[in-house]
């Protein structure tokens, strides 16, 4: 590493200060001579980019990014100097360009300009600015959708759409596919040597896209169940359609089922996964195009598979196109946030990158302090990379209310400066055991399948109104207590991900139990792990039909019990749990007939009362079951009675929405609150971020951080 000097010269000064006013220029210098007293991060050398294998020796390794996402699409030269002059006077060392730009690199079909791209490399390289290039497959250019009309959308009524907005591609077919690997093709084998390239990423937000309908996209869904099913046969078996005269005598028969209902659940699911498929072998194709052109650069995707429009099986394929994981950042809540973040890390030991992270956010122009303290909590969460989304608020298109970094104006507001101090921060931190590692003890089951199944479309389903608490806020439920407690925990599905490594696994409300996954946990538990189920698990197969064996399916004998009544209470149910009564959130709940299990706990208000929670010894582990929904009312003092047993080190104690974690002796605390909070400490401690010593309490404003030696 080097010193160098983070100034900008008389002519950049000037710029800079023709466009802003006296408090901002004030603000600037200030920023520009913090910045000034650390070093920037040498460029890395990139590293071999390892499959998703948690091999720890991840590009960049040891180091901290800090940056911002940057479009130049219609920028001056001129303007564009001033901008990567304030990227760097902040201490920014990466960004992330490209998405969102198929049109400004192929403006025709086959013909490519890279030479507007290859300056802004350059500036970027030699201002010590490391680029994550986004290979931009979505959304399309308008000649891709004029040209080829497969590309373009249709509607389950049959309507064709235009692309009025981003990601309205159809995805499935074979121009477009042809099309968007032909531009990584280019992208990656122009820029293979560039010194600025760090990482690439795939088509930005996949996941958020629609459905489509076309002939096409029928013929495509047929061709995909027959490779499934084999036979029409199995698939009637499959879809359950000897009820309501729904039986198909052959292939020509089927029609897609309709993904905004009606229509039940069995078709609905294989509409789902096809789609899914479709996304998975689209991430396949690109990065089969980088590992043959930039096989030492990692895949870092901006990905949305959760997107409620569309969404794909993230965590049974992510292994196949991801180096490490990375998302957008646009918190809500503390827990929520970190969920999310660590469904896109998986079972993978490397960080997770923010490749899009809320800059001020809490309105239209945002909070003070709110991006440091939630760029804190993703170092929690394993972050490694904070880039802003955005660095120019946009003065038009459907983002033009969004206010950036750098204002309609072009003034930079006070979000640069808050980012100068996160990354002048970070710089400290890098050399302090940042990006931390750490591998969690304790995993929590997620599922496409039940995510998709327990929220299928129309009024009249009834599994949508069987479920009281949706899947999703379950698995949040079970993912709580956890990070309250100031543990680290893996969200992985079951059937795709090795258990062996983690001392309990929680399986929270997931409906749908595939074989795969059912083995997986037999064997587990079997060989000495701890499961904890909870009601409304094991209920369907993977065709989406109940069992017609003793619930919870397929693992009924692993629990020691079975279940097939269950009802809801009148009044919210009461736990006796360690000689104090504890009361659900949810009155849902199942009546147990204990085979081999033993009681642990009893309901106290319901006529029967029957266990709530049963325990079953089953070949060296324990399988555990709750039987009503995943809440943390229930689930808390459950899992807190178990951590001594099974040697799950809780963390540091905080008060109520202060997280914190303990980094090579050193701990991290973080109050995502806008209230002050006091953290009881032993001793005397110094604040390494604010140079203050501490003794018997903490002290965290509203959004504070500290790190305590």
């Amino acid at each position: 590493m080097h010193a160098v000097p983070i100034m900008l010269n008389r002519k950049q000064w000037n710029d800079v200060a023709m466009r802003t006013g006296p408090f901002q220029r004030a603000l600037l210098k200030v920023f520009l001579a913090s910045a000034a007293c650390f070093l920037l991060l040498a460029a890395s050398p990139r590293a071999s980019a390892q499959s998703a294998s948690g091999h720890p020796d991840w590009p960049g390794k040891g180091q901290l990014f800090v940056g911002t996402c940057y479009d130049p699409v219609g920028r001056s030269p001129e303007q564009i100097h001033r901008d990567i002059a304030i990227m760097k006077g902040a201490g920014f060392n990466l960004v992330r360009m490209g998405d969102l730009s198929w049109y400004s690199f192929e403006p025709s079909e086959g013909t490519f300009e890279f030479a507007w791209f290859d300056k802004i490399m350059d500036e970027m390289a030699a201002n010590g600015i490391k680029v994550i290039l986004d290979i931009p497959g979505l959304p399309a250019p308008m000649w891709l959708h004029h040209k080829y009309p497969g590309a373009n959308v249709v509607t389950q009524n049959g309507v064709m759409l235009h692309a009025a907005e981003r990601y309205m591609e159809d995805i499935s077919d074979p121009d477009y596919r042809r099309l968007a690997t032909g531009l990584a093709d280019a992208l990656t084998k122009h820029y293979a040597h560039h010194p600025a390239l760090m990482a690439v990423g795939y088509d930005n937000e996949i996941g958020n896209g629609f459905m489509s309908y076309s002939a096409a996209d029928r013929t495509r869904f047929i061709d995909w169940l027959k490779a499934k099913y084999g036979s029409v046969e199995a698939l009637n078996k499959a879809w359950a359609t000897q009820f309501w005269s729904r039986e198909l005598n052959d292939w020509d028969e089927i029609e897609l089922p309709y993904g905004d209902g009606p229509g039940p659940v069995e078709p609905y699911l294989d509409l789902r996964r096809f789609w899914s498929d479709q996304t998975v072998d689209a991430l396949k194709e690109l990065d089969a195009v980088r590992q043959r052109n930039l096989p030492d650069t990692p895949a870092v995707s901006n990905l949305w598979p959760t997107a409620g429009r569309k969404g794909f099986d993230y965590l049974s394929s992510y292994r196949d196109y991801v180096s490490y994981g990375a998302e957008g950042f646009y918190p809500g809540d503390a827990v929520s946030a970190s969920l999310g973040a660590l469904m896109n890390r998986g079972a993978l030991d490397t960080p997770i990158w923010f490749n899009e992270f809320t800059a001020g956010g809490g309105g239209y122009y945002g909070t003070k302090g709110r991006s440091r303290m939630w760029a804190n909590l993703g170092l929690i969460d394993y972050a490694q990379t904070i880039l802003a989304w955005t660095f120019l608020s946009q003065q038009g298109g459907e983002e033009q209310a969004l206010f950036g970094l750098v204002d309609h104006d072009n003034t930079p507001s006070w979000k640069v400066a808050e980012f100068a101090q996160i990354a002048a921060e970070f710089r400290k931190l890098a050399a302090l055991g940042f990006p931390r590692e750490a591998k969690p003890q304790v995993a929590i089951a997620y599922s496409f399948d039940s995510a998709v199944a327990t929220n299928p479309p129309g009024q009249s389903n009834t599994v949508r109104q069987y479920f009281l608490t949706p899947y999703d806020t379950q698995v949040q439920n079970a993912f709580e207590p956890f990070f309250t407690d100031n543990i680290d925990a893996a969200i992985i599905n079951v059937g795709h991900d090795s258990l062996d490594r983690y001392k309990l696994v929680v399986v929270a409300g997931d409906y749908i139990m595939d074989e795969k996954s059912a083995d997986a946990i037999r064997r587990y538990v079997e060989s000495g792990g701890t499961v904890i189920m909870t009601g409304y698990s094991a209920k369907a197969d993977e065709h989406a039909q109940w069992f017609d064996t003793p619930l919870p399916g397929r693992l009924s004998d692993v629990f020691g019990l079975h279940t097939n009544a269950f009802y809801r209470s009148d009044k919210p149910l009461e736990v006796m749990v360690h000689g104090k009564v504890r009361k659900a959130t949810d009155p849902y709940y199942e009546i147990l007939e204990l085979d081999n299990a033993k009681p642990y706990a009893r309901f106290l208000n319901t006529p029967e009362k029957s266990a709530a929670v049963a325990i079953n010894r089953y070949g060296k582990g324990q399988a555990i079951y709750l039987a009503t929904a995943a809440q943390p009312s229930l689930l808390g003092p459950l899992l807190r009675s178990l951590y001594a047993r099974l040697a799950i080190e809780r963390g540091p104690q905080t008060p109520p929405g202060v997280y914190a974690r303990v980094v090579d002796g050193r701990t991290l605390y973080v109050n995502t609150t806008t209230e002050p909070k006091s953290v009881r400490i032993r001793g005397t401690h110094l604040g390494i971020l604010s140079g203050r010593r501490y003794s018997g309490s903490l002290g965290l404003e509203g959004y504070g951080v500290e790190l305590l030696q």
